[in-house]
């Protein structure tokens, strides 16, 4: 008993040590995710990618777009079983037009790292394509708007995992009754449009630099992505 307690202790203390903001966290974007970017409209799935991505760019009467540098597709490995979608895009992913770069991108590398995860073999988007501005969290009215994009993205896709980073993700494709301290921690199994999927929800990686004592909770969230990822012999490419 002793040496299992032991054991989880040596583990919490390994996940808190890779997320330490204070200890990773740089000012700069890094160069690598442009080459992932790539990734992004590539292999068998490019196609449908690209065109999903050029039908996004050709929006009108979207006050995002307008005021944005540039589209925040996508990161990742097209053909990756485990998608990740966070809420939009913040000053570095716009500049870079890659999502889940800067502080909380460095962050989500590390929560990822701690389960044996990292960009070539998840696949990340945004509910929303274009930044909201000042950070803030897109609207419902904008939500609604890019929901289409996103289902289709999901299809393309067709992950067997789905991780929701954020009360958007969140409200957007499970519901706005919900909230994410009553259903985080919890499957769902769940159909977008013709996408059949296990969807779990877990904090922002932008909530956790502000709540730092919600790394727990994260923790036990990576454990069941971990342990799921096993029961569904999901392969992860190194």
């Amino acid at each position: 008993m002793i040496k299992k307690i032991n054991t989880k202790f040596a583990k919490l203390i390994k996940y808190y040590s890779l997320i330490n903001h204070n200890l990773i966290y740089e000012n700069e974007a890094i160069n690598r995710y442009k080459i992932n970017n790539n990734l992004a409209i590539k292999g068998p799935k490019g196609k449908e990618l690209q065109q999903l991505k050029q039908t996004i760019s050709k929006i009108k009467n979207c006050e995002l777009k307008n005021i944005s540098t540039n589209i925040v597709f996508s990161d990742g490995n097209p053909n990756s079983k485990i998608m990740v979608i966070g809420e939009g895009p913040g000053a570095n992913e716009d500049l870079e037009g890659v999502p889940f770069i800067g502080k909380t991108g460095e962050l989500l590398d590390k929560m990822l790292l701690s389960i044996g995860l990292d960009r070539d073999n998840i696949y990340i988007t945004n509910v929303v394509n274009y930044r909201p501005p000042e950070n803030r969290s897109p609207t419902k009215e904008e939500i609604d708007r890019y929901l289409p994009y996103l289902t289709r993205h999901i299809e393309i896709i067709d992950p067997k995992i789905l991780i929701l980073l954020g009360s958007s993700a969140l409200n957007a494709l499970i519901g706005e009754e919900k909230k994410i301290s009553e259903i985080r921690g919890k499957w769902i199994n769940k159909k977008i449009g013709k996408c059949s999927t296990s969807v779990i929800v877990s904090f922002h990686p932008a909530f956790l630099m502000r709540q730092p004592d919600q790394k727990a909770m994260s923790w036990i969230d990576l454990k069941m992505i971990r342990k799921k990822i096993s029961d569904l012999k999901i392969k992860i490419e190194k």
